[in-house]
């Protein structure tokens, strides 16, 4: 019998044993980086004359991993291999499913240090950053493999005379999962194995800037704990043409997706057409950002809003969905958080994040370097600059340091966007009453926070806040499996919660059986 879920720890790295064992794994990745990696098809290895790098972004010089390039033809041989698959695995005992991910959580957590070392290299993820992203993965597995086991059999009805009437939830069939770059293990891990869990076949298509911690993953799942061939498969490949032929495809039967709203939004659109032969309704489970806020009264334990506001907005350079770039602060107490934030974020350290306690490593690759020096151009226009905004040209790696900018109007882009980078905007609210307005004048609706001793004023916010995920009086990243189901509201997704007791829900269909007597 399985024991209650609990939340993998995080490492301590002050302990020097910990310390020695991440830089060991670091070592040790170093020593892999550069090889080459195939698609894999129905349990088959396949390279491909036409290939893709992954590169560090703290080292443009320097290469992750070479891939194998999926065609179109590809991506209709992986979805039909996943389809003929799906005749055996959708009737494999959901107890077994959840075996499989059990025995990959314990494998990750072996080889916690390893897989985390992959991430620093891979997307510029601190020490602290990356082993936070591996114990999620780990939580992902053994979430839902308790899950599944809930789910399993015959769920509880009304008893009625003379029949017996039993409620299942059966797979849906085969799944396309896209996840992002900047929870590359995680994000990918929960989707996945949620899909597999449930007794569906996946076609896995990593993020371009992060596919080969995908290939570690998928290497875990199929030839350590020996998934049968064509369960999961692999296609690394561009997003344009090979990406639109999984949504399209009539065997696909659901997309799961994370990532911008305007991809997030064409997956909608596409996976909304029905093709010839495709016999159902495709179903979407996106998660597509957000513009976060916290809001700062003058109740507030001012330094706690500090932490908390520098925390959220410049974790992992910014690069979360759930970051804060809004400040949102009365104008009665302003001046003094805008000061302690600027003190906070300026003590910040920037650089290799291979390098023991570097905070913030670089954003992601040159495109979203100079798309954030364009977001700051903005800012610097529409606002005052107050901390950061220099840059250099990204030969030596694409570091931006924390940058904040006050007085920035609400209607600018610099508080309207997802910058996905360290860019914080302050916005001044005459009052509470403005500062609630401010934060729901948001396309988004995914993670948002309240700084405040004021118990009227919380209990408001809990009524009115527009997000999915709403943290008061703490930072408003680092949501936990089990703890905070994660996900959003308007613009944000389709209202889905990875590592929440309904999500398994969302890869299934209800079966309802009769028998009289």
């Amino acid at each position: 019998m399985l024991t209650p879920f609990r939340n993998e720890p995080y490492t301590d790295f002050t302990i020097e044993a910990n310390a020695r064992a991440y830089r060991a794994a670091l070592e040790q990745v170093g020593r892999q980086l550069g090889q080459s990696y195939p698609l894999i098809i129905g349990g088959e290895a396949i390279m491909t004359e036409e290939t893709s790098t992954s590169i560090n972004p703290a080292r443009p010089d320097q290469v992750v991993g070479r891939f194998a390039k999926a065609t179109v033809e590809h991506a209709d041989q992986a979805i039909r291999a996943a389809a003929q698959a799906f005749e055996r695995w959708r009737f494999v005992p959901p107890a077994e499913r959840a075996g499989y991910l059990l025995k990959a959580a314990a494998i990750m957590r072996r080889r916690k240090h390893e897989l985390a070392a992959w991430m620093t290299y891979e997307v510029s993820k601190s020490w602290a950053e990356a082993d936070a992203d591996v114990a999620e993965a780990i939580d992902f597995c053994e979430y839902y493999a308790r899950q599944m086991l809930r789910l399993a059999g015959a769920q509880e009805v009304v008893p009625y005379p003379g029949e017996s009437n039993e409620l299942h939830y059966i797979p849906l069939g085969v799944g396309v999962v896209i996840p992002p770059w900047n929870f590359p293990l995680a994000i990918l891990v929960g989707m996945t194995t949620a899909a597999l869990v449930a007794g569906n076949t996946v076609v896995l298509k990593p993020a371009s800037a992060s596919p080969t911690i995908a290939a570690q993953f998928v290497a875990i799942m199929n030839e350590e704990c020996q998934l049968p061939p064509g369960v999961l498969n692999f296609v690394p490949g561009p997003g344009g043409a090979m990406g639109d032929a999984l949504v399209d495809h009539p065997l696909t039967r659901f997309i799961a997706f994370t990532g911008s709203k305007e991809v997030g939004l064409r997956i909608f659109e596409r996976a909304a057409k029905r093709q010839p032969g495709q016999n159902w309704l495709k179903r979407t489970i996106l998660e597509m950002g957000g513009k976060d806020a916290i809001v700062v009264d003058e109740s507030a334990d001012l330094d706690l809003a500090a932490e908390a506001i520098t925390l959220s907005a410049f974790g992992f350079q910014g690069q979360k969905c759930s970051a804060c770039s809004r400040a949102i602060v009365v104008d009665a107490v302003y001046d003094q958080v805008l000061e302690r934030v600027i003190e906070r974020a300026r003590a910040l350290t920037v650089g290799d994040p291979a390098q023991q306690g570097v905070f913030m490593g670089a954003v992601i690759d040159r495109n979203a370097f100079a798309k954030i020096k364009d977001y700051i151009a903005i800012g610097k226009g529409d606002g005052r600059l107050v901390l950061g905004g220099e840059a250099g040209d990204g030969a030596e790696g694409f570091f931006i340091p924390p940058t904040i900018i006050a007085d920035v109007p609400e209607t600018s882009r610099v508080a309207c966007e997802e910058i996905f980078g360290p860019v914080l905007a302050f916005l001044r609210a005459r009052d509470f009453d403005d500062a609630e307005r401010l934060f729901n004048a948001s396309e988004y609706g995914l993670t948002g926070g309240l700084i405040s001793r004021n118990r009227e004023r919380i209990e408001r916010a809990k009524r009115t806040f527009h997000v999915g995920n709403l943290y008061i009086n703490r930072k408003i990243t680092g949501a936990l499996v089990g703890v905070q189901p994660f996900g959003g509201f308007n613009m944000s997704g389709t209202d889905s919660k990875a590592g929440g007791p309904d999500y398994l829900l969302l890869f299934t269909q209800a079966k309802s059986i009769t028998e009289r007597f």
